[in-house]
């Protein structure tokens, strides 16, 4: 296990997008009518913080490997 524990940039970052995209999926299933496309754009979110952890350890900002 890495010194860091997940507290990088890059782990970082990518907790915070899926947290908005979780927060965003969540008021669409909440509104009423249930929004679809806006559930939608939550998942989609979920997955983009996936791409963004990537980028981001690629580019050095996921601890010292």
């Amino acid at each position: 296990m890495s010194e860091s524990h997940g507290n990088t940039p890059a782990a970082w970052s990518a907790v915070c997008v899926a947290l908005l995209g979780f927060v965003v999926g969540s008021v669409g299933l909440m509104l009423d009518p249930v929004s679809y496309t806006i559930f939608w754009i939550g998942v989609a979110l979920v997955v983009v913080s996936a791409v963004v952890f990537g980028v981001l350890a690629k580019l050095g900002y996921h601890g010292g490997h």
